[in-house]
Protein backbone atom coordinates (compact mmCIF):
# COMPACT_ATOMS: atom_id res chain seq x y z
CA UNK A 1 0.00 0.00 0.00
CA UNK A 2 1.11 3.68 -0.61
CA UNK A 3 2.56 5.17 2.19
CA UNK A 4 -0.32 8.14 1.73
CA UNK A 5 -3.31 6.54 1.25
CA UNK A 6 -4.91 9.40 -0.27
CA UNK A 7 -3.82 12.71 -1.09
CA UNK A 8 -5.90 15.80 -2.71
CA UNK A 9 -4.07 18.49 -3.80
CA UNK A 10 -5.25 21.80 -4.91
CA UNK A 11 -8.79 19.98 -6.35
CA UNK A 12 -11.29 22.46 -7.64
CA UNK A 13 -14.45 21.77 -9.13
CA UNK A 14 -17.67 23.69 -10.96
CA UNK A 15 -20.90 22.88 -11.99
CA UNK A 16 -21.87 25.99 -14.29
CA UNK A 17 -21.63 29.01 -11.93
CA UNK A 18 -21.60 27.06 -8.99
CA UNK A 19 -18.04 26.10 -7.16
CA UNK A 20 -18.18 23.50 -5.20
CA UNK A 21 -14.89 22.87 -4.54
CA UNK A 22 -12.36 25.19 -4.47
CA UNK A 23 -8.54 24.67 -4.04
CA UNK A 24 -8.96 21.69 -1.55
CA UNK A 25 -6.20 20.09 -0.20
CA UNK A 26 -5.28 17.46 2.48
CA UNK A 27 -4.05 14.32 3.12
CA UNK A 28 -4.21 10.52 4.89
CA UNK A 29 -2.16 9.01 6.85
CA UNK A 30 -1.78 5.01 6.45
CA UNK A 31 -4.60 3.49 8.79
CA UNK A 32 -6.26 6.94 9.64
CA UNK A 33 -9.99 7.60 10.28
CA UNK A 34 -9.87 10.92 8.25
CA UNK A 35 -13.58 12.77 8.72
CA UNK A 36 -14.82 15.50 6.34
CA UNK A 37 -16.59 17.58 8.39
CA UNK A 38 -19.24 20.32 7.17
CA UNK A 39 -23.20 20.81 6.23
CA UNK A 40 -25.19 20.11 3.17
CA UNK A 41 -23.65 21.99 0.30
CA UNK A 42 -20.23 21.86 1.48
CA UNK A 43 -18.82 19.90 -1.09
CA UNK A 44 -18.23 16.53 0.63
CA UNK A 45 -20.54 14.34 -2.23
CA UNK A 46 -18.71 16.46 -4.84
CA UNK A 47 -14.71 15.51 -3.54
CA UNK A 48 -15.86 11.78 -2.47
CA UNK A 49 -17.20 11.32 -6.03
CA UNK A 50 -14.12 12.16 -7.56
CA UNK A 51 -11.97 10.40 -5.18
CA UNK A 52 -13.57 7.14 -6.36
CA UNK A 53 -13.22 8.15 -10.17
CA UNK A 54 -17.40 9.45 -10.28
CA UNK A 55 -15.96 12.56 -11.43
CA UNK A 56 -12.97 14.77 -13.14
CA UNK A 57 -11.78 17.53 -10.85
CA UNK A 58 -11.07 20.66 -13.07
CA UNK A 59 -8.25 21.53 -11.49
CA UNK A 60 -5.84 20.21 -9.23
CA UNK A 61 -4.63 16.29 -8.72
CA UNK A 62 -5.64 13.66 -6.01
CA UNK A 63 -3.96 10.40 -5.46
CA UNK A 64 -5.79 7.01 -4.03
CA UNK A 65 -3.03 4.94 -2.87
CA UNK A 66 -0.67 6.56 -5.06
CA UNK A 67 -3.04 5.75 -8.21
CA UNK A 68 -4.20 9.36 -10.08
CA UNK A 69 -8.03 9.36 -10.07
CA UNK A 70 -7.95 10.68 -13.79
CA UNK A 71 -5.24 7.99 -15.59
CA UNK A 72 -5.86 4.89 -12.93
CA UNK A 73 -9.54 4.97 -12.06
CA UNK A 74 -9.70 1.12 -13.09
CA UNK A 75 -6.84 0.10 -10.56
CA UNK A 76 -8.79 2.78 -8.15
CA UNK A 77 -11.67 0.93 -8.11
CA UNK A 78 -10.60 -2.63 -8.09
CA UNK A 79 -8.74 -1.08 -4.23
CA UNK A 80 -11.77 0.52 -2.63
CA UNK A 81 -14.51 0.42 -0.79
CA UNK A 82 -17.50 2.77 -1.28
CA UNK A 83 -20.86 3.61 0.88
CA UNK A 84 -22.60 6.04 -0.67
CA UNK A 85 -24.44 8.30 1.62
CA UNK A 86 -28.19 7.41 -0.21
CA UNK A 87 -29.11 3.33 0.91
CA UNK A 88 -27.99 2.08 -3.21
CA UNK A 89 -28.60 -1.98 -2.67
CA UNK A 90 -30.91 -3.95 -4.63
CA UNK A 91 -34.54 -3.63 -2.00
CA UNK A 92 -35.93 -6.61 -3.18
CA UNK A 93 -32.97 -8.88 -3.23
CA UNK A 94 -32.38 -10.82 0.41
CA UNK A 95 -29.27 -9.49 2.42
CA UNK A 96 -27.25 -12.40 1.22
CA UNK A 97 -27.93 -11.86 -2.38
CA UNK A 98 -27.04 -8.50 -2.26
CA UNK A 99 -23.47 -9.62 -0.24
CA UNK A 100 -23.20 -12.53 -3.04
CA UNK A 101 -23.59 -10.35 -6.03
CA UNK A 102 -21.17 -7.09 -4.49
CA UNK A 103 -18.49 -10.30 -3.94
CA UNK A 104 -18.91 -11.60 -7.40
CA UNK A 105 -18.54 -7.93 -9.39
CA UNK A 106 -15.35 -7.95 -7.87
CA UNK A 107 -14.51 -11.75 -8.58
CA UNK A 108 -14.34 -12.65 -5.03
CA UNK A 109 -16.89 -14.91 -2.54
CA UNK A 110 -18.34 -14.33 1.06
CA UNK A 111 -16.16 -16.69 2.28
CA UNK A 112 -13.34 -15.24 0.51
CA UNK A 113 -14.02 -11.61 2.32
CA UNK A 114 -15.04 -13.54 5.73
CA UNK A 115 -12.64 -12.59 7.48
CA UNK A 116 -13.27 -8.65 6.83
CA UNK A 117 -16.72 -8.28 7.10
CA UNK A 118 -16.79 -10.81 10.08
CA UNK A 119 -17.59 -7.99 12.96
CA UNK A 120 -20.95 -6.95 10.73
CA UNK A 121 -21.99 -10.31 9.02
CA UNK A 122 -22.38 -12.24 12.47
CA UNK A 123 -24.86 -9.50 13.35
CA UNK A 124 -26.88 -10.16 9.62
CA UNK A 125 -26.72 -13.04 9.28
CA UNK A 126 -30.06 -14.31 11.29
CA UNK A 127 -31.08 -11.80 8.71
CA UNK A 128 -29.82 -13.29 5.96
CA UNK A 129 -33.12 -14.68 3.74
CA UNK A 130 -34.91 -11.03 4.46
CA UNK A 131 -35.14 -8.30 1.67
CA UNK A 132 -32.82 -5.77 1.98
CA UNK A 133 -35.91 -3.39 1.82
CA UNK A 134 -37.15 -4.30 4.96
CA UNK A 135 -34.37 -4.07 6.76
CA UNK A 136 -34.23 -1.64 9.52
CA UNK A 137 -31.80 1.68 8.79
CA UNK A 138 -29.09 0.36 11.31
CA UNK A 139 -29.33 -2.97 9.28
CA UNK A 140 -29.29 -1.68 5.84
CA UNK A 141 -26.20 0.52 6.99
CA UNK A 142 -24.84 -2.65 8.32
CA UNK A 143 -25.43 -4.34 5.08
CA UNK A 144 -24.09 -1.44 3.14
CA UNK A 145 -20.88 -1.21 4.71
CA UNK A 146 -20.39 -4.86 4.43
CA UNK A 147 -21.21 -4.98 0.43
CA UNK A 148 -18.07 -1.94 0.44
CA UNK A 149 -15.70 -4.36 2.71
CA UNK A 150 -16.44 -8.20 1.43
CA UNK A 151 -13.86 -7.71 -1.81
CA UNK A 152 -11.11 -6.57 0.98
CA UNK A 153 -10.44 -3.01 0.07
CA UNK A 154 -7.46 -1.22 0.88
CA UNK A 155 -8.86 1.78 1.81
CA UNK A 156 -12.67 2.67 2.67
CA UNK A 157 -15.23 5.54 2.01
CA UNK A 158 -18.54 6.19 3.51
CA UNK A 159 -20.04 9.60 2.31
CA UNK A 160 -22.76 10.51 5.02
CA UNK A 161 -23.40 6.68 6.55
CA UNK A 162 -25.48 7.53 9.64
CA UNK A 163 -27.78 10.24 8.32
CA UNK A 164 -31.09 9.73 9.31
CA UNK A 165 -29.87 6.63 11.85
CA UNK A 166 -30.84 6.67 15.13
CA UNK A 167 -28.58 7.09 17.74
CA UNK A 168 -27.79 3.77 19.12
CA UNK A 169 -26.87 2.45 15.93
CA UNK A 170 -25.21 5.82 14.93
CA UNK A 171 -22.79 4.78 17.82
CA UNK A 172 -22.86 1.18 16.67
CA UNK A 173 -21.74 2.19 13.36
CA UNK A 174 -18.57 4.11 14.32
CA UNK A 175 -17.50 1.36 16.92
CA UNK A 176 -17.23 -0.99 13.80
CA UNK A 177 -15.04 2.01 12.06
CA UNK A 178 -12.47 1.54 15.36
CA UNK A 179 -12.47 -1.68 14.67
CA UNK A 180 -11.75 -1.73 10.99
CA UNK A 181 -9.02 0.96 11.78
CA UNK A 182 -7.41 -1.01 13.97
CA UNK A 183 -7.17 -3.80 11.84
CA UNK A 184 -4.91 -1.51 9.59
CA UNK A 185 -7.75 0.03 7.26
CA UNK A 186 -7.69 3.45 6.08
CA UNK A 187 -11.06 5.15 5.98
CA UNK A 188 -12.07 8.06 5.07
CA UNK A 189 -15.70 9.46 6.17
CA UNK A 190 -17.81 12.35 5.73
CA UNK A 191 -20.81 13.38 8.32
CA UNK A 192 -22.71 16.54 8.84
CA UNK A 193 -22.62 15.82 12.87
CA UNK A 194 -20.04 17.25 15.35
CA UNK A 195 -20.04 14.83 18.08
CA UNK A 196 -19.01 11.80 15.24
CA UNK A 197 -16.48 14.41 14.35
CA UNK A 198 -14.42 14.00 17.69
CA UNK A 199 -14.13 10.25 16.94
CA UNK A 200 -11.65 11.07 14.02
CA UNK A 201 -7.85 10.60 14.13
CA UNK A 202 -8.02 14.22 12.05
CA UNK A 203 -10.84 15.90 10.07
CA UNK A 204 -11.34 18.39 7.56
CA UNK A 205 -13.90 20.91 8.16
CA UNK A 206 -15.44 22.09 5.41
CA UNK A 207 -17.88 25.27 3.93
CA UNK A 208 -18.98 26.16 0.34
CA UNK A 209 -16.37 24.16 -1.27
CA UNK A 210 -13.46 24.97 0.81
CA UNK A 211 -11.58 23.71 3.91
CA UNK A 212 -11.61 25.80 7.01
CA UNK A 213 -8.83 23.62 9.34
CA UNK A 214 -7.00 20.06 8.96
CA UNK A 215 -6.16 19.04 12.17
CA UNK A 216 -7.26 16.93 15.54
CA UNK A 217 -10.92 17.59 16.27
CA UNK A 218 -8.62 18.93 19.61
CA UNK A 219 -6.33 21.02 18.53
CA UNK A 220 -9.10 22.68 16.12
CA UNK A 221 -10.93 23.02 19.24
CA UNK A 222 -8.58 24.86 21.44
CA UNK A 223 -7.88 27.33 19.02
CA UNK A 224 -10.90 28.97 19.54
CA UNK A 225 -10.13 32.51 20.17
CA UNK A 226 -12.53 33.76 22.74
CA UNK A 227 -13.48 33.50 26.44
CA UNK A 228 -16.68 30.85 25.81
CA UNK A 229 -19.84 30.67 28.19
CA UNK A 230 -23.12 27.95 28.37
CA UNK A 231 -25.81 30.12 29.34
CA UNK A 232 -29.38 28.53 30.49
CA UNK A 233 -32.34 30.66 31.50
CA UNK A 234 -36.62 29.59 30.98
CA UNK A 235 -36.64 31.94 27.33
CA UNK A 236 -33.71 30.84 25.32
CA UNK A 237 -35.08 33.16 22.29
CA UNK A 238 -35.66 35.75 24.54
CA UNK A 239 -32.03 35.09 26.25
CA UNK A 240 -31.23 35.19 22.44
CA UNK A 241 -31.96 38.05 21.65
CA UNK A 242 -30.51 40.15 24.53
CA UNK A 243 -27.40 38.08 24.27
CA UNK A 244 -26.72 39.85 20.81
CA UNK A 245 -27.35 43.00 22.25
CA UNK A 246 -24.59 42.77 25.29
CA UNK A 247 -21.77 45.36 24.04
CA UNK A 248 -18.90 42.53 24.49
CA UNK A 249 -20.66 40.00 22.37
CA UNK A 250 -18.55 38.10 20.02
CA UNK A 251 -21.28 35.21 19.12
CA UNK A 252 -24.47 33.42 20.42
CA UNK A 253 -25.86 30.31 19.44
CA UNK A 254 -28.02 28.04 20.41
CA UNK A 255 -26.55 24.37 21.57
CA UNK A 256 -29.67 22.09 22.59
CA UNK A 257 -31.28 23.87 25.42
CA UNK A 258 -28.80 26.47 26.42
CA UNK A 259 -26.80 29.24 24.36
CA UNK A 260 -23.16 29.23 23.40
CA UNK A 261 -21.65 32.61 24.12
CA UNK A 262 -18.55 34.19 23.57
CA UNK A 263 -17.38 37.78 24.46
CA UNK A 264 -15.19 39.97 22.55
CA UNK A 265 -12.44 40.47 25.25
CA UNK A 266 -9.67 38.34 26.14
CA UNK A 267 -9.64 40.27 29.96
CA UNK A 268 -10.41 40.11 32.74
CA UNK A 269 -10.55 36.44 32.49
CA UNK A 270 -13.66 33.97 31.69
CA UNK A 271 -14.78 33.93 35.65
CA UNK A 272 -14.84 37.74 35.34
CA UNK A 273 -16.93 37.92 32.05
CA UNK A 274 -19.44 35.09 33.72
CA UNK A 275 -20.32 37.27 36.18
CA UNK A 276 -20.19 40.09 34.38
CA UNK A 277 -23.10 38.78 31.77
CA UNK A 278 -24.80 37.20 35.21
CA UNK A 279 -24.88 40.72 36.61
CA UNK A 280 -26.68 42.24 32.96
CA UNK A 281 -28.60 38.96 32.52
CA UNK A 282 -30.21 40.29 36.35
CA UNK A 283 -31.00 43.72 34.69
CA UNK A 284 -32.79 42.35 31.74
CA UNK A 285 -35.82 40.72 34.34
CA UNK A 286 -34.46 37.15 32.69
CA UNK A 287 -35.57 34.02 34.74
CA UNK A 288 -33.93 30.87 35.78
CA UNK A 289 -30.36 32.20 34.33
CA UNK A 290 -27.46 29.96 35.06
CA UNK A 291 -24.40 31.13 33.32
CA UNK A 292 -20.83 28.64 33.45
CA UNK A 293 -17.52 28.96 32.09
CA UNK A 294 -17.27 26.28 29.54
CA UNK A 295 -14.08 24.76 27.24
CA UNK A 296 -15.02 25.49 23.45
CA UNK A 297 -15.78 22.09 20.82
CA UNK A 298 -14.99 21.41 17.60
CA UNK A 299 -18.58 22.52 17.16
CA UNK A 300 -17.92 25.94 18.48
CA UNK A 301 -14.70 26.45 16.52
CA UNK A 302 -16.61 25.36 12.98
CA UNK A 303 -19.52 28.45 13.75
CA UNK A 304 -16.17 30.80 14.62
CA UNK A 305 -14.68 29.96 11.24
CA UNK A 306 -18.44 29.78 9.47
CA UNK A 307 -18.82 33.08 10.32
CA UNK A 308 -15.09 34.85 10.11
CA UNK A 309 -14.13 33.60 6.31
CA UNK A 310 -11.20 35.64 6.24
CA UNK A 311 -10.03 33.66 8.90
CA UNK A 312 -9.84 30.16 6.67
CA UNK A 313 -6.71 28.05 7.24
CA UNK A 314 -5.16 25.26 6.23
CA UNK A 315 -3.55 23.74 9.30
CA UNK A 316 -0.60 21.85 9.63
CA UNK A 317 -1.31 18.11 9.18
Amino acid sequence: MSAQPLVVDAVTKRFDATVALDQVSFDMRPAELFGLVGPDGAGKTTLFRILTTLLVPDSGSATVLGLDVVKDLWAIRARVGYMPGRFSLYPDLSVEENLRFFASVFGTSIDEGREMIEPIYNQLEPFKDRRAGALSGGMKQKLALCCALVHRPDILFLDEPTTGVDAVSRREFWDLLDTFKASGLSILVSTAYMDEATRCDRVALMQQGHVLAVDRPSVIAARYPHPLLAVHATERHALLRILRSYPHVASVYPFGDKLHYSDSRTDPGVDAIAAEVRSFLATQNVSGVRVEPIAPNIEDAFMELMGAPEKLIQAAA
